[in-house]
């Protein structure tokens, strides 16, 4: 039980009594106060106590709205301890500030929802030894730091499942199947945002691809079909075998669940998620200072969408848009002539899949829904051998620590041209897809291992296809 506090209070003496009384008390004190101290030492913490706590009393009333008594009173001599102020002033600042700095620091402002919260805002960062030998700023995208599969694949998978989920195309933990045909990276895209999203993937993909590809699938859980290499118009070409596969999930009732075929080479989720994503953060980190963007096309979502969004968007059609095409793909031939062909075979008859190289993931003989998206933003095209490219794997290793795959590397020897045709001064930027972990078995077997008698010299490696 709180009892209130006996108070004390003197008779109201007249002001003919009070001022002598008052002087003398001081001079008494004066005299007699280095005597006393010591006995009065041991009060002084309970005084400062009953002194805050009748001021910290008024204060609640004070700010209930009442008033203290009559007019002057309760407003006596205060006595203040400066060093214990002091110390609380000092810990309400620590505190103040540890506040302002856990809003302000954005290390401490977001905690991300799941594994999908880690997919895009990857670095922009300069590859020195190709910026030094040409005289250019060739800056590299570092897609491969993506969250989930590793790839700018993470965008696109995650997109296209949002959206479809939007539609109502697919429901989490219900059975849900996700079925697409793909060369290794979209399909390890998926099958990691798969299995965070709750549902499961199922995986076609050419016989001929990378194992390491494969087998990391199957690691995620997904369902992997190799399929033989077949040409887009063959039923058994791995897209269409992912399609043919979704619609009979769909259509029998034994099985739980819906097939969805994500169809990455037709989905314009593909390319949206370039162009929300990927083209924008180009433009953000480079502070609008750009002059060049150089990729592969697969899809071509990737360049479709950066082009979109750094032309078409934010760039008043200055930023210079080029494909980087691997040996045998069709695309240079398109963007040069307009036509798409080879030198044995018309568009659209061709009866292997895809490209003969040894480069993975870029390169194609048709015309995508997403390459069309942004095809008339492309100004030029830039062809890379299987040699280049590979020379241009061992040279990243060696002069800049990069270890990246097949696609990679063309991106990079195409940006390395574009800077010489350009000239010093020029700042280009370019996509580092995914490791070269994913290529060892084919791609890297050729290159060979990196050591100190691997010999690329600057004259060596940029001189060639010059």
């Amino acid at each position: 039980m709180h009892l209130p506090r006996p108070q004390i209070r003197f008779p109201h003496l007249p002001t003919a009594f009070t001022l002598p009384t008052a002087f003398l008390t001081g001079v008494l004190l004066t005299l007699c106060l280095p005597t006393l101290t010591p006995y009065f030492r041991p009060y002084l913490p309970f005084l400062y106590r009953s002194w805050r706590a009748r001021n910290d009393d008024r204060d609640a009333i004070a700010g209930a709205g009442l008033r203290t008594g009559k007019r002057g009173r309760g407003r006596g001599i205060t006595l203040e301890d400066h060093e214990i102020q002091a110390q609380e002033a000092e810990a309400e600042a620590d505190s103040r500030d540890r506040g302002s700095k856990a809003t302000a620091d954005p290390k401490t402002e977001r905690i991300g929802e799941g594994l999908e919260s880690c997919v895009g805002n990857t670095p922009l960062f300069r590859i020195k030894s190709l910026s030094d030998a040409t005289g250019c700023e060739i800056l590299a995208k570092a897609e491969f730091l993506n969250g989930g599969g590793g790839s700018p694949k993470d965008r696109v998978a995650l997109n296209m499942i949002k959206t479809a989920e939007q539609q109502d195309l697919l429901s989490p933990h219900t059975g849900d199947t996700i079925y697409e045909g793909t060369v290794g990276s979209t399909g390890i895209s998926l099958a990691t945002v798969c299995r965070a999203r709750g549902y499961k993937a199922h995986i076609c993909m050419p016989s001929d691809v990378a194992s390491e590809k494969s087998e990391l699938l199957l690691k995620l859980g997904a369902t992997v079909e190799r399929v033989q290499p077949a040409s887009i118009i063959d039923p058994d070409h791995f897209v269409n075998r992912a399609r043919s596969l979704a619609a009979r999930h769909t259509a029998d009732p034994i099985i739980p669940g819906r097939g969805y075929f994500a169809d990455q080479f037709e989905n314009e989720a593909n390319w949206l998620a370039h162009f929300e994503g990927t083209g924008p953060e180009i433009w953000r980190q480079c502070g609008g200072d750009l002059d060049a963007f150089v990729a592969g096309a697969g899809t071509g979502g990737t360049i479709a969408g950066v082009a979109r969004y750094l032309k078409g968007e934010v760039g008043e059609g200055r930023v210079k848009i080029v494909l980087a095409d691997p040996q045998g793909s069709g695309l240079y031939n398109k963007i040069k002539n307009g036509v798409m062909f080879n030198a044995t075979e018309r568009e659209g008859t061709r009866r292997r899949h895809q490209i003969d190289t040894i480069v993975e993931g870029i390169g194609i003989n048709r015309v995508t829904a997403n390459l069309e998206a942004g095809i008339e933003l492309i100004d030029d095209a830039i062809q890379v051998t299987d040699e280049e490219a590979l020379s241009m794997a061992r040279w990243l290793v060696e002069k800049d620590g990069i270890f990246v795959g097949s696609s990679s590397c063309v991106n990079c020897f195409a940006a390395v041209k574009l800077a010489k045709a350009m000239g010093p001064g020029h700042r280009i930027v370019t996509i580092l897809c995914d490791s070269g972990t994913r290529h060892l078995s084919k791609f890297w077997a050729y290159a060979g291992d990196v050591n100190e008698t691997t010999g690329n010299q600057v004259k060596e490696i940029f001189g060639q296809g010059g």
